[in-house]
């Protein structure tokens, strides 16, 4: 059995910088043809020539192959629309942060008070250009995302031209959300497809399946299931593949991240053909994000073949999602 996807596309995906930068970012420009790189670095990026900066260093990275960095700020509410549309077409999203929510957000927003977002909000609305969150409150871990919706929902109201795209969703209630809203989008990563918090705490303490939006319950990867599977045109997906070093993941403190960009695709073969959907594939890892982000990516195609894959214990200093685990798929060709 085989499948091909024409130009996959990540809508999430983490990078780091340095040697991580270069230890991973071959891992997913070598079988996806671009990807929505996040702008959480240390310090964020915050300028044109951070940006561009950054960006140069992701080509550098991926030299050889066909792949396209498709860049974001870190949001600041003090953005003007003259300092947007400098960008150009450098500029692909904003990613927004709840200030200390996740890794490297520290700097992200206090509060979500309408007069304190508009004016960089009414830029991004009148240059298209979409707004990416990651949607969780400081409340009780695991209601933290639902929690959040209803910001969603005053932000979707006050904003109706703003696309805004719920990050890495693992609640029904955001599924739930999508259809209440004409321009609420979502990612949706393969780890929230495949686990529910047991996996991660419900025996031994899987360390490197702790992230965050932590892993929900069982009816919560049932709607995220349903609507990827069935090709919704408002999900797209989004790896969220978020490298730390062995030692942070093994440690007390352990860092937030699951890393999947090198199985990403074989993995989703895998889980789609279980449930007889592999012609809705093309949709949730390419066709429905080029809609969404109005993107023409390059031309690659990836053949996949129904043959085990033994997944690596470790890339670099990084473990990565099932590690020493067989993936019933593997990529055949790529071209």
């Amino acid at each position: 059995m085989e499948i091909t996807l024409k130009s996959p596309l990540d809508m999430h995906l983490h990078l780091r910088d340095g040697d991580m930068l270069r230890t991973v970012a071959p891992l997913s420009s070598q079988s996806f043809a671009g990807a929505i790189v996040m702008p959480n670095l240390v310090p964020p990026v915050t300028t044109k020539d951070s940006l561009l900066s950054y960006k140069e260093r992701i080509l550098e990275a991926t030299k050889g192959d066909v792949f396209t960095p498709y860049m974001t700020l870190f949001f600041k509410s003090t953005y003007d629309y003259d300092f947007l549309a400098d960008f150009g077409d450098t500029l692909t999203a904003i990613k927004l942060y709840p200030a200390g929510i996740t890794t490297n957000s520290e700097g992200g927003v206090s509060g979500f008070e309408l007069d304190t977002l508009r004016p960089t909000l009414e830029a991004m609305s009148e240059l298209g250009l979409p707004l990416c969150i990651h949607g969780e409150t400081n409340g009780f871990v695991m209601d933290r995302e639902a929690q959040f919706v209803p910001i969603y929902e005053k932000l979707a109201n006050a904003f109706p031209k703003l696309k805004i795209i719920m990050e890495h969703i693992t609640t029904k209630e955001s599924v739930e959300a999508l259809e209440r809203y004409e321009n609420l989008y979502a990612t949706i990563t393969l780890h929230h497809l495949l686990i529910t918090l047991d996996d991660v705490a419900g025996g031994m303490l899987k360390p490197h399946l702790f992230c965050k939006p932590i892993a929900k319950r069982p009816h919560d990867k049932e709607a995220l299931l349903e609507v990827a599977l069935e090709g919704n045109p408002k999900v797209m997906f989004g790896s969220d593949s978020a490298p730390h070093p062995q030692h942070a993941k093994e440690s007390c403190g352990c860092a937030a991240g699951v890393f999947s960009a090198p199985l990403a695709l074989i993995a989703l073969a895998e889980l789609f053909e279980k449930h007889n959907a592999l012609k809705k594939l093309q949709n949730f890892v390419s066709n429905n994000a080029q809609k969404i982000y109005s993107i023409t990516p390059a031309e690659k195609t990836i053949l996949l073949k129904k043959q085990p894959t033994l997944i690596p214990a470790k890339y670099g200093n990084v473990v990565p999602m099932l590690a020493n685990e067989e993936v019933l798929w593997s990529i055949e060709q790529i071209r």
